[in-house]
């Protein structure tokens, strides 16, 4: 464990991953709060709000996959960009017909990027710690996503609140993994000194 510590690249990685984790819970937790307080008095703030979450994640997973060894080497994150990018411009063309369609694009996101980004957490298992919550944030996410697509099909219209609990769901998972790698630098930083 001395040997890993002592790696500067994979520290730095590390480093990394764990402000990249507190960073995407910080954003996440403060999108629910904007979207109970505001987004559900206000149809154009939900609206923005609904464009923004796909939107951030598209720039969250880029600017990890850039610092994580770049696109060529994040597969999972590359395509996990395209699909963001792809559903906030859906969501932007599609909050003009229904909400339950807008609620449906939701549902096949977190399907795909749920996927995906369990195949970036497996990717990292050996190489960092933590990893074990976001497989389990991509599974929860998948198995959201098929319960988005059940409500679109429902006849009440639904609202920013449906995706609200599933954004806090996956706040919760990147504190998990920031505070997981945090006191595992803690206890490697003890058994050095």
């Amino acid at each position: 464990m001395a040997q890993y510590q002592l790696d500067p690249v994979r520290a730095d990685r590390e480093r990394w991953l764990k402000q990249y984790y507190f960073v995407r819970a910080a954003f996440s937790v403060a999108w629910v709060a904007a979207a109970f307080a505001a987004g559900a008095s206000s149809p154009v703030i939900a609206a923005a709000l609904l464009v923004l979450y796909p939107a951030w994640d598209a720039a969250a997973n880029f600017a990890d996959a850039v610092r994580s060894g770049g696109l060529a080497q994040s597969r999972t994150q590359a395509l996990n960009v395209v699909v963001s990018l792809a559903t906030t411009v859906a969501v932007l063309v599609t909050l003009q017909v229904s909400m339950n369609r807008v609620l449906g694009i939701f549902g096949a996101w977190a399907i795909v990027s749920g996927l995906l980004q369990l195949g970036t957490a497996i990717r990292r298992w050996r190489s960092f710690g933590a990893q074990w919550a976001m497989v389990l944030s991509g599974g929860q996410s998948a198995l959201a996503g098929g319960f988005f697509i059940f409500q679109a099909t429902m006849p009440e219209v639904p609202s920013i609140a449906n995706v609200a609990g599933y954004a806090a769901v996956g706040a919760l998972y990147f504190l998990v993994s920031a505070i997981w790698l945090t006191v595992g630098e803690w206890r490697q930083h003890a058994k050095r000194v």
